[in-house]
């Protein structure tokens, strides 16, 4: 055992060290370059130099340009470097060199001399002083710089992990809502569906006086501050006027939106499975009707295959409920479902003094329109379902949900092509028409960035599932992503267990 011990000991050295062809150990050679994630780690609070030593043996940065100055929008003398050397860790940092700034553009890939430079903190942005001169040299430029889509609750989580990168906030649209003739100057709050931050536009810059879209991707730099109490505030700085891609300048206010359902009673699901929904404004539905599709993708659903014809296939794969009676108050929820208006299978809570607008025996009725009389509106096997909300009761294979959420993403549901075929999906928090990043039309769950899911929890006795969110009425959109909460509920739960603080809201 010893013997073997030392045996392999010797081969791991040999591993590590190495040898010249002539059999001689060469030794280890430590690289020139430090990864700006370790450069980020030395600062402890205060000033620091950098040195070979606390920078392992390094002497340099090897890294690329992200600021461009030729907007007016930076802070002057800084110029903006990142890189992943470290655990593919995008990090970034800013090198204060004064006027020489300005020369240097986004994609310039330079080597920084590090060694007697200073690391500080300035207000809140970690930079790099004192470089010694001469000590910057440009080796390319036009390197591709990767496009990072940066939800803002993770900026606001961990802003120092997104300080001097480049990122990119999706379908950004301010709170409050701009007048027409609001422009850029100045702070704005910019939602994503995620979270709210700063974006700081600078008076002097060339996108000022631009007025403010309603929504648009906005590339740039975040850069933190401090505030009063000495706390780290990241904000947002777009480069310049082609940084902010506007996706839409109209306001598309949804009538409702899908906060919960029960897929999954205790025991038979069979006229039991229920849709609850939020209202966004008052609907007479004998005024303005709409209908809510169901789809099933259980591997015994019929017909089989990938569905041609869209939410409107029908047989035992998509079942649609007409809701042309009834009423709904702006900020209420209410239900569409079995007949049997419990809160948990057999024998459970009656909730029929909820708001009701459709229901009736789906175990023995065909839907309104489509779908084959079922025991299961949503599949329990793993394999995709969901649920739609359309204006009208006219369904097609074109017809464009207003809103809609997907449990799973296994069966055939979605095929390339050509032509694409597949269950289309509306703008909302989860899903996109247009590709938000690369433009490209993808009309479908399961193309393009369309991935999102809810998960399925699994047969038990019985869950709700609560979709905590915030809509607002008045911006149109999502400030607060749906999540998913698989709520356990009993034979003796109530109404107020499904309508609670953590279901979706509106906000306004």
């Amino acid at each position: 055992m010893k013997k073997l011990l030392y045996i392999s000991l010797v081969l791991a050295l040999a591993a590590v060290t190495g040898c010249d062809k002539n059999g001689n150990y060469g030794g280890g050679k430590v690289s020139p370059y430090i990864a700006i994630y370790d450069v980020r780690g030395i600062y402890k609070g205060e000033d620091v130099k950098l040195t070979t030593q606390n920078m392992f043996g390094a002497t340099k940065l090897a890294a690329v340009v992200v600021s461009d100055h030729s907007g007016n929008n930076l802070p002057e003398g800084l110029v903006f470097v990142q890189d992943a050397r470290r655990l593919d860790a995008l990090r970034g940092i800013a090198l204060k060199i004064g006027s020489e700034a300005a020369g240097y553009v986004p994609g310039d890939s330079l080597h920084v001399e590090l060694n007697g430079a200073t690391l500080t903190n300035e207000g809140g942005l970690l930079m790099v002083t004192d470089i010694p001169k001469g000590g910057i040299t440009k080796v390319s430029s036009g390197n591709t710089l990767p496009v990072v889509r940066v939800p803002i609750n993770k900026i606001l989580e961990h802003p120092d992990w997104y300080e001097g990168t480049l990122s990119v906030i999706v379908k950004g649209s301010f709170n409050p809502l701009p007048a027409p003739t609001d422009v850029f100057s100045g702070q704005k709050m910019l939602n994503d569906g995620f979270g709210d931050i700063t974006l700081n536009t600078l008076p002097g810059s060339a996108i000022a006086n631009n007025v403010l879209p309603f929504s648009a991707n906005y590339y740039g730099i975040v850069l933190n501050t401090f505030n009063a109490s000495g706390d780290t505030i990241p904000e947002f700085r777009v480069r310049k006027a082609d940084d902010i891609v506007v996706l839409s300048s109209e306001i598309n206010i949804v009538p409702m939106v899908i906060s919960g359902f029960l897929n999954d009673a205790n025991g038979s699901d069979n006229n039991y499975e229920y849709i609850q929904l939020l209202a966004t404004r008052d609907i007479d539905f004998s005024v303005t009707p709409y209908s809510v599709v169901t789809v099933n993708n259980a591997g015994t659903a019929t017909p089989t295959g990938i569905p041609v014809n869209g939410w409107a296939t029908g047989g035992l794969r998509t079942y649609k409920f007409n809701l042309t009676t009834g009423f709904a108050a702006k900020g209420t929820y209410f239900y569409i479902g079995g007949s049997t208006k419990v809160i948990n299978g057999s024998g459970s809570t009656n909730i029929s003094s909820a708001n009701w607008v459709r229901s009736f025996h789906y175990g023995n009725t065909d839907g309104d329109g489509f779908g084959t009389k079922t025991t299961n509106l949503l599949a329990n096997s793993g394999n995709a379902s969901g649920i739609a909300v359309f204006a009208g009761t006219t369904v097609t294979k074109d017809t464009k949900p207003l809103d809609v959420l997907f449990v799973g993403a296994n069966g055939s549901i979605y095929s390339a092509g050509p032509p694409q075929v597949g269950f289309r999906v509306g703008d909302t928090d989860y899903y996109d028409v247009r590709n938000p990043i690369t433009l490209e039309d993808q009309p479908y769950y399961r193309a393009g960035s369309n991935t999102l899911n809810l998960v399925y929890g699994g047969i038990s006795t019985g869950f709700f599932n609560l979709l905590g969110g915030e809509y607002n009425p008045v911006l149109g959109k999502w400030v607060k992503a749906r999540s998913q909460v698989i709520l356990p509920l009993s034979a003796t739960s109530t109404l107020t267990d499904i309508e609670t603080e953590g279901a979706t809201k509106l906000k306004e």
